[in-house]
Parts: structure tokens; C-alpha cells; sequence
């Protein structure tokens, strides 16, 4: 039986395309191994949404073709996103590959390391869920892709050219993959796609994720449903209500914005305007008061002035976002802001990436202050280190829990009917804890 090593690059989304394949590999016969010196066979799942991750994949592409060379391993398969932006071109750069296959082909991915031909298929709609999955995340927490593709045509963005038209998987399919990871251990799951509000609406021309919200709360064994990649106009009062109301629902939403001024988000092509971000904030935190936020920002778009930036960095202190991404912009060959005057020097992105962190910064340090002596309900990670419903997995900050035996959780939690922690906790326990400490993305805490 061959053993398989999986590098997974890029975002979550890619990752659950990973589990999709070491799924179908597992089923024909693969052994997967954590352990690169002990594989056969190695699938790279690669990230081409910037140039610097498509730099990240060749050099992993090129470390693995020269353990091949020596013999250290027999075949490297290569998938995902840079597969579908370079095409039959990365054979011709790499002809030392032994299987090729795009993101729309996740199911022949046996069939090319087997000895088939390579696959790049077009998108098809809708999305079909997958007939196999393993699960790489840690057994307590797993990311649901709920659609794939996007159709918001922002003028930075590859995406569209990379996974193609947004389409939607069946509510039927979303509910039973949902249920399939709460019973193989998930306690938080996150919907995932590039634009997750969407949903839906390239199945009948509306949104439809407030529907399957209200069917995946059913799940029982599942704790924390979680909010990722949502658009502002697309959030309405009937799914922050559902927020409000359902306990099962994080009270978090990762809704990038990417910029303040009107100017800039015209250039990029972006539906919102200041009025409208700042409105639709103030309507979420007026239905949902202990909304906790996370954005993301791009700095040196192209024609983005002083006064562009100025806007930005005091909207982000001004505002009070608990996290914040921000990222200098890529010019992305393709892409329509790539050929835009107006291109900003790298020094003056960096400057001002380095200045809107350190307001963010700023903005941690009083939201850390108000934390101390607060009572939270953690998600255990490991036996030490935990998330608030505040942070998501990976991406935001974790609770250290210190001091003595976590106690139960009281009668008004979602979980209170749970099993009690042990006196080391173990990851997926839930434990009642006091902030004592917090710095940057730090928090500690004393069980109760």
C-alpha cells in the first residue's frame, strides 16, 4: 500500500479540496502519513491567488521533484489553483509531474496517479458534494464549503479566472456533509466559500443561507456554527436576527471590506461605499451588540492617494474591529487593476501596511484592557491554549487557561448538558474561564 503525503497551501477553502482528494486516495488504496520521509507518493494542493503564493507552490513543487530526483520519493501529483491559472503551461515548466489535476477534477485524482491522463475540467453547476473526505483539520473543528467560484468581479481579484462561476452546493448535500463531520467529532464548523452570502443564488436568483442556517442549528452535536467570507450588502436583518436568537451560532462574521474610500472601492469594483459599509456595521452591531468583527484591507491599490489612506487608517481606529488583515496590493497579471495607472511604489504599500497595523494595534490594546475579568466560554484547541467565539481557527487569537480543574459549564450555556472537562482539559471540552491577562492576540485565563 503506497503512503501519501498531502501539502495543502493557501486558505481553508483549498484545504477542504485537500480533504476531498486524500478521501478518494484513502478509498483506492493509499495510506496517508504525516511523515514526508515516509511517503511514496506526495500531493501538493497548491495556491495561486497571488503571485507570492504561486512563488510558495513552485518552490514546494521543486523541493518534492528533488527528493524525486533522488529517489526518495516515486510520483508527485500536483492540484488546486495553479493548476487552473498556468494550465497545460505547468507541465511544460515542471514535465518531471507524474498527475496534473484542477479543481473541478478533485474525483480523478486516483485515476491521474494511477497512470491516467492528467484532468482539467471546466466548472460544472451545481457543486457536487463529495463521496469521500477525510478530515485534516483537528477532529473538533472542520471547515464546511458551502460554494465555490465567485462572480463578484473585483478588479484586483484572479479568483474568478481561477475557480470559475459561482455556484452553490445542494441544501441537501451541505446538511448531510454537516451532519457527517458532527458525527466524526466536529464541535465548531465553519462555512467557507468565496462569497458565503451568496448562497443560493445561482440556484433560483436570491440568497439562501439564512434558510440553511436555520436547518444546520438542528445539529446537536455541533456547538459553534462560525461565519466566514460574508459581503456586507449581502448580510440582511432576518440572518443577524437568526444570529442573535440561535446560540449555535457564533456571533462573529469575517466580512472583508477591503477599503473606506469611494474612490478606491469604485476602482475596485466593489459594491459597497463608505455610507453603506458604515450603515450596515452600525445596523450589525445595533441587532447583534456582542458582534465580534473581523476584516481584511488592501493598502497601495493603484491610485489610492494620501488622502485615500488617511481615510482608511482613522476609519480602522475609529471603528473598533477586533481582527484585521491587511495586505499590500498584488498586481495580478490578468486581473483589470493590474494595467491601472496610478500603480503605488512597494515602499509606500509597505508604509502604509506597517501604519494601519499599528492602528489596529492600538484598537487591540483597549478592546485587551476591557477583556480583564470578564467571564468567556473557551473551545479548547489542546489542552492549554483555546478560542473564544471571537477568534476563528488559525487566523485570529487563542486563550492560554491556567491555574486549577475547569469547573461545569453553567445551566445557561448551549453546552451545558455537556460532559464536564477532565482536570487537563483535552481539545473540543468546552471550559468557563476568567480573563486575568492580555496582550496583542494573547489572552489568558483562570478556569472557574
Amino acid at each position: 500500500m503506497p503512503k501519501l503525503f498531502i501539502v495543502s497551501l493557501g486558505c481553508p477553502k483549498n484545504l477542504t479540496d485537500s480533504e476531498v482528494m486524500a478521501g478518494r486516495l484513502a478509498a483506492s488504496g493509499f495510506e496517508l502519513t504525516a511523515a514526508v520521509d515516509e511517503a511514496d507518493v506526495v500531493l501538493i494542493n497548491t495556491c495561486a491567488f497571488l503571485t507570492s503564493a504561486v512563488r510558495e507552490s513552485e518552490t514546494e513543487i521543486n523541493r518534492f521533484l528533488s527528493l524525486k530526483k533522488r529517489g526518495k520519493i516515486s510520483r508527485l501529483a500536483v492540484a488546486g489553483c495553479l493548476v487552473e491559472r498556468e494550465k497545460e503551461l505547468l507541465l511544460k515548466k515542471f514535465p518531471q509531474i507524474d498527475a496534473v489535476v484542477g479543481i473541478n477534477a478533485l474525483d480523478r485524482i486516483d485515476s491521474a496517479l494511477n497512470g491516467g491522463a492528467n484532468y482539467i475540467l471546466p466548472a460544472v453547476r451545481p457543486l457536487t458534494a463529495p463521496r469521500f473526505k477525510v478530515r485534516l483539520t483537528a477532529p473538533h473543528t472542520a471547515y464546511l464549503k458551502v460554494a465555490d467560484g465567485c462572480d463578484n468581479r473585483c478588479s484586483y481579484c484572479a479568483i474568478p479566472m481561477i475557480r470559475g462561476p459561482f455556484r452553490s452546493k445542494p441544501v441537501k448535500d451541505v446538511l448531510q456533509e454537516a451532519w457527517n463531520l458532527a458525527a466524526s467529532g466536529a464541535r465548531e464548523i465553519s462555512l467557507i466559500a468565496q462569497d458565503t452570502t451568496s448562497y443560493g443564488m445561482d440556484a433560483g436568483g436570491k440568497p439562501r443561507l439564512y434558510g440553511l442556517l436555520k436547518k444546520l442549528v438542528k445539529l446537536d452535536q455541533t456547538a459553534w456554527l462560525r461565519l466566514m467570507y460574508v459581503y456586507p450588502e449581502k448580510i440582511s436583518s432576518d440572518l443577524l436576527k437568526l444570529m442573535r436568537d440561535e446560540s449555535g451560532i457564533c456571533r462573529y462574521l469575517d466580512m472583508p471590506l477591503q477599503h473606506i474610500s469611494d474612490k478606491v472601492l469604485k476602482k475596485m469594483n466593489r459594491r459597497s461605499t463608505e455610507s453603506s459599509i458604515k450603515a450596515k456595521i452600525a445596523s450589525i452591531r445595533k441587532l447583534v451588540p456582542d458582534i465580534a468583527f473581523r476584516t481584511n484591507f488592501i493598502v497601495g491599490f493603484p491610485g489610492e492617494t494620501e488622502q485615500d489612506f488617511k481615510k482608511l487608517a482613522d476609519f480602522v481606529s475609529d471603528t473598533g474591529f477586533d481582527n484585521v488583515g491587511v495586505f499590500a496590493y498584488s498586481r495580478e497579471p490578468g486581473t483589470p487593476a493590474a494595467v491601472m495607472a496610478g500603480q503605488v511604489p512597494d515602499k509606500v504599500k509597505a508604509e502604509r501596511m506597517n501604519e494601519l497595523i499599528a492602528a489596529q494595534s492600538r484598537i487591540l490594546d483597549k478592546k485587551n484592557a476591557a477583556l480583564i475579568g470578564r467571564t468567556v466560554e473557551i473551545l479548547m484547541d489542546s489542552p492549554k491554549f483555546g478560542r473564544t467565539y471571537r477568534d476563528a481557527p488559525e487566523i485570529d487569537g487563542k486563550v492560554e487557561l491556567t491555574g486549577d480543574r475547569p469547573s461545569r459549564i453553567g445551566a445557561g450555556s448551549r453546552i451545558a448538558s455537556r460532559k464536564p472537562p477532565a482536570a487537563a482539559p483535552a481539545a473540543g471540552d468546552f471550559v468557563k474561564a476568567r480573563i486575568t491577562s492580555a496582550s496583542g492576540y494573547l489572552r489568558r485565563a483562570t478556569p472557574l
